[in-house]
């Protein structure tokens, strides 16, 4: 069996990648057995399987090629599954049947565990006219916030949490609501957000010009460009949201810009995708590739890069014809132009090994090296595929080299697409790659810097007690191999450290050669000033970047990494370890005891059917320092109400005082939908009073910080106002582990203790 380079490889495989039986039993005995399953499944659509067999095995063997995560997990399992990570929908309809019949279509596709994209700028903005009904339109966000109402229901109904992407033009008359969405710290956190912005955008920006906002060609009001852009900017300042997308440079360089035309991304920003569009990824491993680490004669090796591409790219293709999809329509447009996206991981450490740092010029003018050899090889490798397999059924030769994105391309290259076609239409993009990097060995993970050298796991033993685990970056980890205690030489930089524009400058340089785009976090320090923040952003499009996406650590979204403070044992009254969704999770057979006094708020909530108000107060226990919701109490003047409300009471409170992981509760309590109908509150749809009641504590545990919404993913009531709590944010608590080590990675946060990610 192939030792792992690191435990907590081997416990990913073992969480998220190894088949197992329905009861958990092992089908994969090995990691071995897992890549053998993968390259048969892939393998048995040539028409000679044992043929490829072999040479899918070898590419995947020492963890060289990384297939995504869904591949991974789902390929020779024949279960119901799609082996597409990622979807961008059809184009939404301004009516409200469409609409509907959109959230079926994301329903189905996220039940299959495909992430989702949307544009929402086909919806008429808030307070427009709807004819035949004598009324104003909710506008576009009152439907994200069903949409993300569905994403928390599937979420519910399995293992993975949901991922969505929604878009909106910077000319949509609802964009400013839609820039300043996720300030309310329990909306919409099921969607990564973007705003689409356009080349007249920026030219407007740095003229200084006005900006229309318009909808169906009328133009609702006029505003300047400079302040828009500027909230833009203090939103994703103060709240790592929206991003940026340059949507015309992505439809330029476009190799389909002439049969396509995109306006939305899948939810980490890689694939920008036209309706029905489908990201199919895989990452080849740099780190692996590099001989003679740390010695002056250290290279990649060449010869190795272009066979494995060629490999990839085979097993990628095949993924199309061998994969499951949730919609007919998302089969045809996959296999129609046979788009894939292969990109890399261990590009950091890959530089490290042959000493550079990581955001010099050296090392980004080694990364374009690296990704033109990459992207090369994989063009040459498609043609061949062409040869033997046929051309990408939409392929035109002269409008396919007139796109943007040939022109850089190698003249033997676009000679050879002119006289055989190419297999695929787009072949590059880099994604994240947080937990197959992990799984690995904790290579860096995609193109992004060295997020850490080392930090401390807790890990949880059969017995109870709990154990430490230092988990180590795999190039740090050779050094130590090879080098002993020497230290580590000046080149050795991680993301805490970087500058931010040298994180624009790596971007940029691989952003030449790759035919889709980027999913990258620019780490930026707390203390960076505004003017230095927005730099960034223009940088990133002065440079030729196709987004942009940053994070500053601050009160709001919580800091980059940080671990739970430790409790002495006379402060713990029962068993305390790391765990879902909390802070410190207490696990107990008894109840916890009531103090004489406890802190808590009371809310007020009107639902529209009760003639009375009902007031929520939730109380809460310290335990370790750390806030955890104890006891609710509900009453109301409505009779209606009173029984139901005292066994809520009851039971919540019984639940909250036996500990553990509570947040189930928000998540019962939010699934209820009534019969009879809910209600429209403040522009969000709210399926029923005990959603509502959902909502209030649900806010209540984000505002005392044992419920990290962002993990959690879940949108409370729009009626309940947070009351102030003493005590500091800790940050965010990992959905998955709970331990507080997650990161902003390639735009989604992942965790460093158990390698959950929120985009796979």
């Amino acid at each position: 069996m192939t030792a792992f380079s690191a435990p907590i490889a081997e416990q990913i495989w073992d969480m998220k990648y190894r088949f197992k039986q329905a009861d958990g039993t092992p089908i994969d005995d090995t990691v071995e057995d897992t890549w053998r399953r993968i390259a048969t499944s892939l393998a048995a659509v040539e028409e000679n399987p044992k043929a490829w067999e072999g040479k899918f095995y070898d590419a995947l063997a020492d963890f060289k090629y990384l297939p995504a995560g869904r591949i991974t997990a789902g390929a020779g399992t024949a279960r119901s599954v799609t082996l597409f990570n990622c979807f961008v929908m059809g184009t939404v309809p301004d009516s409200m049947g469409g609409i509907f019949d959109m959230l079926k279509e994301a329903a189905l596709t996220m039940q299959q565990g495909g992430g989702i994209g949307y544009d929402f700028s086909t919806i008429r903005p808030k307070g427009a006219g709807v004819k035949g009904v004598a009324a104003d339109a909710s506008g576009p966000l009152s439907f994200m916030d069903v949409w993300d109402a569905m994403c928390r229901t599937i979420m519910s109904a399995g293992s993975r949490r949901g991922a969505m992407m929604a878009t909106m033009r910077c000319d949509h008359p609802d964009v400013e609501d839609f820039i300043t969405a996720k300030s309310d710290p329990a909306r919409l956190r099921m969607f990564n957000m973007s705003v689409l912005i356009t080349d007249p955008f920026m030219d407007a920006v740095k003229a200084d010009g006005s900006w229309d906002l318009l909808f169906d060609g009328e133009v609702h009001r006029t505003v300047q460009a400079r302040d828009l852009w500027d909230a833009i900017m203090q939103s994703t300042y103060d709240y790592a949201e929206p991003g940026v997308i340059f949507i015309d440079r992505i439809n330029q360089m476009n190799n389909l810009n002439y049969c396509e035309t995109i306006a939305a991304t899948n939810p980490c920003g890689e694939q920008p995708l036209p309706p029905y569009g489908a990201c199919l990824l895989g990452s080849i491993n740099l780190a692996k590739l590099v001989g003679d680490p740390f010695e002056d004669a250290a290279a990649l090796d060449d010869a190795a890069l272009t066979d494995l591409v060629a490999t990839a790219v085979r097993m990628m293709d095949n993924v199309v014809d061998a994969s499951r999809f949730p919609l007919d329509a998302q089969m045809a447009e996959a296999k129609a132009k046979r788009r894939i996206g292969l990109g890399v991981t261990g590009l950091a450490d890959a530089l490290l090994m042959v000493g550079l740092r990581y955001g010099s010029e050296e090392a980004a003018a080694q990364t374009d090296t690296w990704m033109h050899a990459i992207a090369r090889a994989a063009y040459l490798a498609s043609v061949e595929l062409a040869k033997e397999k046929g051309a990408f059924p939409l392929f035109d030769a002269d409008q396919f080299l007139a796109s943007g994105a040939m022109q850089d391309m190698d003249e033997d290259v676009r000679g050879a697409i002119r006289q055989n076609g190419i297999r695929n239409a787009l072949l590059t993009s880099i994604a994240p790659t947080g937990t197959i990097s992990l799984y690995a060995g904790n290579v860096s993970s995609g193109i992004e810097p060295v997020f850490a050298y080392a930090y401390t796991r807790k890990v949880l033993q059969k017995d109870g007690s709990r154990t430490e685990e230092e988990v180590v970056d795999y190039a740090v980890q050779m050094w130590r191999d090879l080098k002993g205690d020497a230290p580590l030489p000046d080149y050795f930089v991680n993301a805490q450290t970087l500058a931010p524009l040298d994180h624009v400058r790596m971007q940029a340089a691989a952003q030449k050669w790759i035919d889709s785009s980027i999913s990258k976090t620019i780490n930026c320090p707390e203390d960076i000033s505004f003017d230095a923040f927005k730099e960034v952003y223009m940088a990133a499009w002065d440079q030729g970047c196709k987004g942009c996406t940053t994070y500053r650590p601050n009160d709001v979204t919580g800091s980059v990494l940080s671990v739970s403070e430790e409790a002495s044992p006379s402060e713990v009254p029962a068993q305390v370890r790391d765990g879902d969704e909390g802070a410190e999770v207490v696990y107990m057979s008894e109840p916890l005891d009531r103090p004489q006094e406890l802190d808590g708020a009371t809310y007020k909530l009107k639902w529209p059917d009760s003639e009375h108000a009902i007031y929520i107060t939730v109380n809460d226990l310290v335990i370790a320092g750390h806030r955890r919701p104890f006891e609710v109490f509900i009453n109301s003047k409505n009779m209606e109400h009173f029984a139901w409300t005292v066994a809520l009471t009851r039971m919540i409170s019984a639940v909250f005082r036996r500990g553990g992981d509570v947040s189930f509760v928000v998540e019962e309590l939010k699934a209820v939908f009534d019969p009879r109908g809910g209600a429209w509150m403040q522009g969000k749809y709210v399926p029923s009073i005990l959603a509502a009641i959902g909502g209030v504590i649900e806010k209540h545990m984000i505002s005392i910080g044992f419920l990290a919404g962002e993990g959690m993913g879940l949108k409370a009531d729009p009626q309940a106002d947070v009351v102030a709590i003493n005590g500091g944010s800790r940050g965010k608590a990992c959905s998955s582990c709970g331990s507080y080590e997650l990161r902003m990675i390639e735009g989604c946060m992942t965790c460093g203790a158990c390698g959950y990610s929120k985009c796979g």
